[in-house]
């Protein structure tokens, strides 16, 4: 037991299911709370934006520049929208924040849709008026999209349109043709382009629309991949096109799609019937060379996902896509770059499906079930402890809210006591994907991170190398 090196009492606490859990610093709450969330939709515990405002505005008084650097982070690596805008509508507003917030807006602004977005999301906490900091960064941002990019999202049928965004922040056009496009603009006259949108809503999902819009090559990546269901049913003689573009390395890792976005796809298209090999050859080229580029885990690896009932509901209100098909798919993601791997999955149960690291990892990941019954997240160490499995590092994929009494202690105990007894070198990385605040595990050789994006992964070989972990990334972050 660990006598003398015990957790202090201070970081001692229960998670929401009221069992022993230990604190996270705001700095790690608002990490794991920004990575791991469509801010305002609902969760299995409830919906968790207003601890995320608190955090954040916590944050944006001790530390400003911290969450300034996390909302451009989120947006920019880990492609998390809504929060950052959140986040950058709290900092604008907060007194200790506004000398950041030019900057990260600028920055956070990646389409154009981010602008209005931005100034909604401030409205809707603070009301008017906006403040300069706020204003000078959407008109920072401004000067970058030509008329295509803001007719695309002029947000007509928006309760905060493009036009509203240039009447309240009044940008100085950098030049003659940038002063009249935004004239045109203001006016309500910008032309609406052409889009997979407009031409689906103009002429149906047709093989003609289709093969219009993929020979027009102004259907971006996410847009392909979303409507892949509706391509393939439309039978596109181009299609092939598709194929190309969405199993492209560079355009894959340009895309920064979320992983789950392929499994959504994946899962679709099983739903329609008979459907070409291609598209899902397709689907698991392109998933794979997100992580192709990433350093190996050597050794012996344990990853255990969590497939509880809290863990088995959607991310949002418009996915079919649940936290546990998330942790699932990373936990295959990372058998791809270990040299050896244990695969594990439990609710109130463990269970060993069976998982190569040379298989599909969609097809994997999509064949294998989510129970649903409680959390027990003992007993992938109980088992590597019974069968006295060495390994070198367990990952644990999970939302950390046990159901299960440990005797009045967090499960950082059985980690301690696989240590003992198997392996004294053991690392613990415990993947957060729900973000409520909590962790199960502290101390040495052990590595909290947060997030859907496989780029979490990455922190797992930099973690044990004393390179780098996901808080001191966003702390060093620089846009």
């Amino acid at each position: 037991m660990a006598k003398f090196n015990a957790a202090p009492e201070g970081l001692k606490t229960t998670n929401l299911e009221g069992h022993a859990a230990y604190k996270m610093t705001d700095k790690d709450r608002l990490v794991t709370q920004a990575l791991t969330t469509f801010f305002g939709e609902p969760k299995f515990y409830g919906d968790n934006a207003s601890e995320i405002v608190a955090t954040t505005k916590a944050l944006a008084t001790a530390e400003p520049e911290f969450v300034a650097k996390l909302a451009v982070f989120a947006r920019k690596e880990f492609n998390m929208r809504s929060v950052s805008h959140v986040l950058a509508a709290i900092l604008a507003h907060e007194p200790k924040g506004k000398e950041f917030a030019r900057g990260l807006i600028n920055a956070a602004v990646v389409r154009a849709d981010d602008i209005t977005e931005i100034i909604a999301a401030y409205i809707a906490m603070f009301g008017k008026p906006i403040p300069n900091s706020l204003k000078k960064g959407v008109s920072d941002s401004l000067q970058r999209f030509d008329e295509y990019a803001l007719g695309k999202y002029k947000a007509e049928g928006r309760k905060m349109k493009m036009r509203d965004a240039l009447r309240i922040c009044h940008p100085k056009p950098k030049d003659e043709a940038q002063a009249a496009m935004w004239k045109r603009c203001l006016a309500g006259e910008l032309a609406t382009p052409m889009t997979w949108e407009t031409e689906l809503s103009a002429n149906g999902n047709t093989k003609e629309t289709w093969e219009k819009l993929i020979d027009s090559g102004k259907v971006g990546y996410m847009a392909l991949l979303r409507n892949l269901r509706n391509i393939s049913t439309a039978a596109p003689d181009n299609i092939d096109k598709v194929y190309a573009t969405l199993a492209d390395r560079e355009q894959v890792l340009k895309s920064k799609q979320l992983p789950f976005r392929f499994l959504s796809a994946y899962k679709e298209l099983k739903e329609i019937g008979p459907t070409s090999s291609k598209v899902f050859d397709t689907l698991e080229a392109a998933i794979g060379h997100s992580v192709e580029n990433m350093a190996r885990i050597p050794g012996k690896t344990a990853i255990a996902v969590d497939v509880s009932g809290s863990m088995c509901s959607s991310i949002s209100r418009r996915s079919a896509i649940t936290c546990a098909d998330i942790g699932l798919l990373l936990g295959v993601l990372a058998a791809r770059l270990c040299e050896e791997s244990l695969f594990m999955t439990f609710d109130t149960k463990l269970y060993t499906p069976a998982v190569s690291s040379q298989g599909g990892i969609l097809a994997q990941a999509e064949s294998i079930s989510a129970v649903g019954g409680g959390t027990d997240i003992s007993l992938p160490f109980l088992h590597l402890l019974e069968q006295k499995i060495k390994v070198d590092r367990v990952i644990l994929l999970s939302d950390n809210q046990i159901n299960w009494d440990y005797d009045g202690k967090a499960v950082q105990s059985h980690a301690e006591k696989y240590r003992r007894e198997v392996n004294a070198d053991a690392w613990v990385h415990a993947i957060d994907l729900q973000g409520y605040g909590t962790q199960q595990f502290l101390g040495g050789r052990t590595n909290i991170v947060a997030g859907w994006s496989e780029r979490v992964l990455e922190f797992i070989a930099l973690a044990e190398a004393g390179l780098d972990k996901l808080t001191k990334r966003v702390e060093a972050y620089q846009y």
